[in-house]
């Protein structure tokens, strides 16, 4: 069902993302984790789990972490070894800088070996200074050469196109390079994700192309610390809404309403052009109350996008 919602263009995907364990935790800690994730899951109706593949980025940033970088389990390992349990479709991150070219077509070919292997989101370096292995460019050309049947997704980065004005030329791209589907980062800026998908919309209407779906992240947070994180992994906050979130006595609550209006702005936005957008749910924070409270958000998306569906059907049967 994923898979056919991803090719057909339709709007309305909704997935949950998050990141594997420390490596560095015990057998027993990475099982207590995992299974408190099939949990979690067991509540969601939603289309895909996403899980990341996270790489050191202080490379890219000259500003101290907030949290130290402790390698996580490989997300393809973790999820065939602990996750069985989830029926649902996975969307595996790939870092692609940390492979030879050797193991990365030993991993394509064994992904490939085996039935309804999932969609993977190919991620290149962080950093032009980074020490890479193998290119994004390069590995889109072994799957290409491969003739791969992998379904392929691209990350995008609204913020970016604050600043570059070509995210829509590099969603293309990526498209031309076999991506089939994108996820974002997480979005606090409304206006950053709204000028890239209207260049986007415009540049497909113009040239005759499809457009691809786009999973826009949301992201509570619940803490300073959390909205520290956040911007030092490159996430936008507006001045005032930072001010306004710091300050609050309630900024969870706060946040989850930010984002439930950041998913009906550009809910709107995205239909009034029928754009097909969906929608990523995350928690960048392991305290429970986020976790938690990202859960939550999940749920009232699914319900928000499950009216809609059944107010337009009554539409078109009154039109009838």
């Amino acid at each position: 069902m994923l898979i056919e919602k991803i090719t057909t263009g339709e709007t309305g995907i909704v997935t949950y993302g998050f990141s594997p364990p420390k490596k560095n935790n015990t057998e027993e800690k990475i099982r207590e984790i995992a299974q408190g994730f099939i949990n979690r899951v067991a509540e969601l109706e939603i289309d895909a789990v996403v899980l990341y593949d996270i790489q050191d980025e202080t490379d890219r940033i000259s500003d101290d972490r907030p949290f130290p970088f402790l390698p996580t389990l490989d997300p393809h390992d973790y999820s065939s070894s602990y996750l069985n349990a989830i029926t649902t479709p996975k969307i595996i991150y790939r870092c692609i800088g940390k492979y030879t070219r050797e193991q990365f077509v030993n991993h394509l070919k064994d992904v490939e070996s085996k039935p309804g292997y999932h969609p993977e989101v190919f991620v290149g370096a962080s950093s032009c200074d980074q020490s890479i292995s193998l290119s994004l460019a390069e590995a889109y050309q072994i799957i290409a050469e491969r003739k791969s049947n992998l379904v392929l997704g691209g990350v995008t980065i609204p913020e970016r196109h604050q600043k570059k004005h070509d995210e829509h030329i590099r969603i293309i791209n990526k498209t031309d390079n076999g991506c089939q589907f994108f996820v974002s980062q997480g979005v606090y800026n409304v206006q950053a994700a709204k000028n890239m998908l209207s260049d986007y919309y415009y540049h497909c209407l113009s040239n005759e192309i499809k457009p691809a779906p786009i999973l826009f992240t949301l992201v509570p947070c619940g803490s300073a610390k959390t909205i520290t994180f956040m911007k030092w992994l490159g996430i936008s906050i507006p001045k005032w809404l930072e001010n306004d979130l710091m300050n609050s006595e309630t900024m969870l609550e706060d946040s989850v309403k930010l984002c439930l209006d950041i998913f009906e702005n550009l809910s709107q936005f995205a239909a009034e052009k029928n754009l097909p957008i969906g929608f990523n749910i995350e928690s960048l924070s392991i305290r429970k109350t986020e976790i938690d409270a990202s859960v939550e958000l999940a749920k009232e998306i699914i319900n928000r996008i499950k009216n809609r569906k059944q107010e337009l059907i009554k539409l078109k049967e009154l039109a009838l």
